[in-house]
């Protein structure tokens, strides 16, 4: 072969490996081409393919490994949902006539099912009915870092079902509340007030339905530092809550009163009785047991 001059854009192996062919294709053409150094050799392989005929190695590798549709809809998860619950607008008592119905829950899979190669998602839902339903160790890990719609799920008095084993978890529901409260409520409200002010700035509008929720938010996490426990249906600040909602406060008023809320959230932070941390061991032992049920109930094998 005579020398020559090939010039080439340097790719990585990795980048190049990244790519596989999804079938066999024909080799087009081999060169071999020795540039200066000698010592340098560079092997150019070229194949006729379309867009179709290969993928990324990443998702060919995941291929037959992910719970299809078909799997899903056969395993039925919806069947196993431990607790179901209203929450939102219409668990506030902040609805109206165009509320939707927001359902939450937990749902806990068969063991078989949980321990196979394709796993189990960490949520179902469902747009068109507004439901969604956790896996219950991802459940778990939400509540204990005080996420406010889980908490809420565990407070809600709008319960529709709720097994024996998620009536167990609702008696214990106060392991999960903690000084982390003040963190995550806090810091979420101030973070979206941030982005509010901005737009309204900049937009001269603010989506108020939002603003509404996010005093709300602040006035629960005051009383759960204040009281231990999740205060979800809304009594005192109903009416100034839905004049939020209507336009009928103005911006002015409503950050007035967010700012007024922060310092009673900075006194109740300062003051409470909450642990620093949630109660961890119990909620393990609580998951463990919720597992255990699971292993030999009618469908699994031992």
């Amino acid at each position: 072969m005579g020398r020559f001059l090939l010039r080439v854009n340097r790719v990585s192996q990795r980048d190049c490996s990244r790519f596989v062919p999804k079938a066999p294709c024909e080799q087009v053409s081999k060169y071999t081409a020795q540039p200066i150094p000698k010592e340098l050799t560079y092997h150019c392989y070229f194949f006729s393919l379309t867009r179709h005929e290969f993928s990324i190695r990443k998702h060919f590798q995941k291929e037959g490994l992910q719970l299809s549709e078909d799997l899903l809809t056969e395993l039925n998860l919806y069947d196993h949902v431990i607790y179901r619950c209203v929450v939102g607008s219409r668990a506030f008592g902040l609805d109206d006539e165009n509320s939707d119905t927001d359902r939450r829950g937990i749902y806990l899979p068969p063991a078989v099912v949980h321990w196979s190669l394709y796993g189990i998602p960490e949520q179902l839902e469902n747009h068109e009915t507004q439901e969604c339903y956790w896996e219950l160790q991802k459940f778990i890990i939400l509540a204990l870092k005080a996420n406010p719609n889980v908490l809420e799920c565990l407070y809600t008095p709008l319960v529709e079902t709720a097994t024996p084993l998620a009536k167990e978890l609702l008696a214990i529901r106060d392991i999960f509340l903690s000084k982390l409260v003040y963190q995550t409520y806090n810091g979420y409200v101030m973070s979206q007030f941030k982005k509010m002010e901005q737009d309204f700035r900049t937009k001269g509008a603010v989506r108020l339905k939002h603003a509404m929720h996010l005093i709300r938010l602040l006035l629960s996490g005051i009383t759960v530092l204040k009281e231990g426990f999740v205060p979800v249906k809304v009594e005192e600040y109903r009416q100034q809550l839905l004049a939020i909602r209507r336009d009928e406060m103005p911006w002015q008023e409503v950050t007035a009163w967010r700012l007024s809320l922060h310092q009673e959230f900075d006194a109740a932070f300062a003051n409470t009785n909450l642990p620093e941390r949630p109660d961890y061991e119990a909620a393990n032992q609580f998951l463990i047991k919720a597992r255990q049920s699971m292993v030999y109930r009618k469908g699994n094998r031992e």
